[in-house]
């Protein structure tokens, strides 16, 4: 392992905003994220796989009265995202360093006001569909820890994964789509996350490809 990396995860062991194992707060944070993360009662959003975390900062950056959480099992990744936000000063990030398919230990149910799912490994074998994120396995998992009316935001450059996603939603008689499309940045939503990238995002979007959207909700 090299330096530069032992040197991350011993500040994300420091840092405040990075709760990961090791601390006591990881065992004891579900359904307290208000009270002893950001001492507010502020609307918590979560990104999962967050990867180095440019989209739970940009989004904190642009909504300073909701709290953002940033999810991925890679500390040397979510690092970079925590120290960010440090620099910046931003007391509405934190970092949850855990594999996703753990999500329900660490929230309550509806503690989530909204998720953002950006850009997950796709998965296209047909046997690892139980992996993907948005397969029934992890909507089904959602689902408790969203608030009523809470909102699931799903960004993807791969045309098969967002096919199979909005064909699933489309089949789920407790899910209503609030809007989609192939391509997010000719369509009328693309202001609406004010120009915020992931670091795949950037480098998707450089080659051609087109950014597919999907926005839900559970009913």
């Amino acid at each position: 392992m090299g330096r530069n990396k032992l040197q991350r995860f011993k500040e994300n062991e420091e840092n405040r905003n990075v709760i990961q194992s090791g601390k006591p707060i990881f065992e004891n944070i579900k359904g307290k994220w208000n009270t002893d993360q950001f001492q507010n009662e502020n609307p918590i959003v979560v990104e999962l796989a967050c990867g180095r975390g440019e989209f739970t900062v940009g989004l904190a950056r642009e909504y300073p009265a909701q709290n953002f959480i940033g999810v991925d099992i890679k500390g040397s990744r979510i690092w970079k995202g925590s120290k960010t936000a440090l620099e910046e000063g931003l007391e509405n990030v934190a970092f949850l360093r855990t594999q996703i398919q753990q999500l329900s230990e660490f929230f309550d149910t509806e503690e989530i006001s909204e998720l953002w799912i950006t850009f997950p490994d796709p998965f296209p074998r047909d046997g690892d569909e139980k992996r993907r994120l948005t397969s029934p396995r992890f909507l089904d998992m959602y689902k408790p820890l969203i608030k009523k009316n809470g909102v699931i935001n799903f960004k993807t450059d791969n045309t098969g994964l967002f096919d199979y996603s909005l064909e699933l939603v489309r089949s789920r008689e407790d899910i209503e789509i609030l809007s989609h499309t192939h391509d997010f940045y000719q369509s009328e939503w693309k202001d609406d996350h004010h120009g915020i990238k992931t670091r795949y995002e950037k480098i998707f979007s450089d080659q051609g490809e087109k950014i597919k959207y999907l926005k839900f909700r559970f009913i």
